[in-house]
């Protein structure tokens, strides 16, 4: 018998790098996923066409005909992820805060990725942050997500080191690099529902 493949979706507003990261992994015939649809926000966005080209099926919901109604637009959302067939969603790079409508639905089998080893630096520009703040290690975190804004169960985390004289784009490359590696990892924990997946704690990863 060949590996059962769950049915994810993935939500995404720009280029796409980790959500090419988890199409790759789902190339893999053991791979415990199948992408069946990405969807964006945005009807531009890079990675859609990354998808489509990849044979898969795709879909843009423009949050900006529903101007202030998040719940509708996510209603919208929601039933494009069941129509799909859709077990699990994996957040790839989507910049919508998303409200309880939607992280409700979807409690216990929406995933995100964040670019700071939470709970440190939630929100926006982590690499500044980081740099700022004079840390050593920065790296980024896939949880499982909640109402609160990055503050999910953690699944898994990946670490580097913040090297001297550091710019954010430099740092925020070699991040984004075991980005890249984590969440598939997680997500192949997250599906065979190994131990390491079903603790709300992180498996920290040095690159």
């Amino acid at each position: 018998m060949g590996t059962h493949k769950t049915p994810v979706a993935i939500l995404l507003s720009g280029r796409g790098s980790n959500a090419t990261a988890l199409i790759r992994a789902c190339e893999d015939p053991a791979f415990p996923a199948r992408i069946c649809v990405v969807i964006s926000n945005n009807p531009d966005a890079p990675g859609l066409e990354m998808a489509r080209k990849a044979g898969l099926s795709v879909k843009a919901i423009d949050h900006r005909p529903y101007k202030k109604d998040r719940a509708a637009h996510e209603q919208a959302l929601d039933t494009c992820l069941k129509e799909a067939g859709a077990e699990a969603v994996c957040l790839a790079g989507y910049m919508r805060l998303l409200t309880p409508y939607l992280t409700q639905a979807w409690a216990g089998k929406m995933l995100n990725i964040h670019p700071s080893l939470l709970p440190s630096f939630p929100g926006l520009h982590t690499h500044e942050r980081a740099i700022d703040a004079g840390v050593r290690l920065h790296g980024c975190t896939v949880h499982l997500v909640t109402e609160g804004m990055d503050e999910g169960p953690i699944l898994g985390q990946a670490a580097v080191p913040v090297l001297s004289g550091d710019t954010p784009d430099q740092l925020g490359a070699r991040v984004l690099e075991q980005e890249h590696k984590l969440y598939p990892t997680v997500l192949r924990h997250f599906l065979d529902k190994t131990p390491a997946s079903c603790q709300a704690q992180a498996a920290l990863l040095v690159g």
